[in-house]
């Protein structure tokens, strides 16, 4: 009797539609939460954005959208740059600093990493705790000119010449602790030689002076020289690169001429928040380094005579600590002060 109901009770047709149900609602909500599982797991999730601590235009522009054009066709979501200028970069680097959304990113360069520590009394971010290095993007050669009238080929003729008139020669730059500023400090204290800075309001007005021959010299980014360089308005006397730029071959390096380890270049580093998680870091890691190396950046940065690096992490956190070793003695031996905010 007992075996007879139980075997009528199997093939009921209303038990066995009720077990169907239970199976089909099992499995959904499996694949349901696998599927959410994924959906955690697969980072980045929405559009990531890279945030600009400067205006619009400039090198530093160049830098990030060629990137983040590059990055967007291979991490899975667009990539869009955000500018953020003021206060020398700082807004932008606080607010990336508490940034908790995963999804956050900016571009470091030499200032809002290794100057800025060095020139402010107070910083709102600290440059090595608050970040995490992800790749070295690229480097801006800069170049050592001289107005043509000066009788001077060389960097050694130059200095030879600094030093038999000392204080008698004025250079520009573009503000107190620009990277104009910094560079020209830097190589009077690697040639032990005195000259007067003349802070501009930008580099515009001060190439202005330059080339009108009311100032001597200057120190500032490849792109913004060549044209002068080539029409003979301005002379190079020397670079402040590794090795000799193609497009000027024929001009000697400063390490070249006699200061052996001498480099002054803009730099530009991709960077997140250091509160992003490892998994996702070593994601971006992987593809801001493969964005970096392809032709198709390193063709848009040349056209800007930048210099496409992508180094891996490791090696872009030990640039920076090289780079604050470098600055750091210059600036307090220049006692350079930031322009008013």
């Amino acid at each position: 009797m007992n075996h007879k109901n139980h075997f009528a009770f199997d093939n009921d047709p209303l038990h066995l539609l009720t077990r169907r149900q239970l199976l089909l609602s099992s499995a959904v909500s499996g694949l349901t939460l696998a599927s959410g599982m994924a959906q955690a797991d697969a980072w980045p999730n929405k559009p990531l954005r890279l945030v600009v601590p400067f205006a619009p235009g400039g090198s530093s522009e160049i830098v990030a959208r060629a990137l983040a054009g590059e990055m967007a066709k291979t991490i899975g979501q667009n990539v869009f740059v955000e500018n953020k200028p003021g206060g020398a970069g700082n807004i932008a680097m606080q607010e990336v600093a508490n940034a908790t959304d995963e999804h956050t990113l900016i571009l470091g360069h030499i200032g809002t990493l290794a100057v800025n520590p060095y020139i402010f009394a107070k910083l709102p971010y600290d440059p090595i705790k608050d970040f995490t290095p992800i790749t070295l993007i690229a480097k801006v050669p800069s170049l050592y000119v001289v107005h043509p009238d000066l009788p001077v080929k060389n960097l050694k003729e130059f200095v030879a010449y600094a030093k038999a008139k000392p204080g008698q020669l004025n250079y520009g730059s573009a503000g107190n602790g620009s990277a104009g500023h910094l560079a020209f400090e830097y190589l009077k204290m690697a040639t032990e030689t005195f000259m007067l800075h003349v802070p501009y309001r930008g580099t515009g007005p001060m190439l202005t002076d330059l080339l009108a021959g009311r100032l001597q010299a200057a120190a500032v980014g490849a792109p913004a020289l060549l044209q002068f360089i080539k029409a003979g308005k301005l002379r190079c006397i020397a670079t402040g690169t590794s090795t000799r730029l193609t497009q000027l071959p024929d001009v000697a390096t400063v390490a070249e001429q006699g200061y052996k380890g001498f480099e002054m270049t803009q730099w530009y580093g991709l960077l997140s928040p250091n509160k992003m998680a490892k998994p996702n870091i070593d994601k971006l890691e992987k593809e801001a380094m493969a964005a970096t190396r392809t032709p198709v950046v390193h063709d848009k940065l040349s056209q800007d005579t930048a210099l496409a690096i992508g180094n891996t992490r490791a090696e872009f956190e030990a640039f920076i600590k090289l780079e604050q070793a470098r600055w750091k003695p210059v600036i307090a031996r220049a006692s350079i002060k930031p322009d008013s905010m």
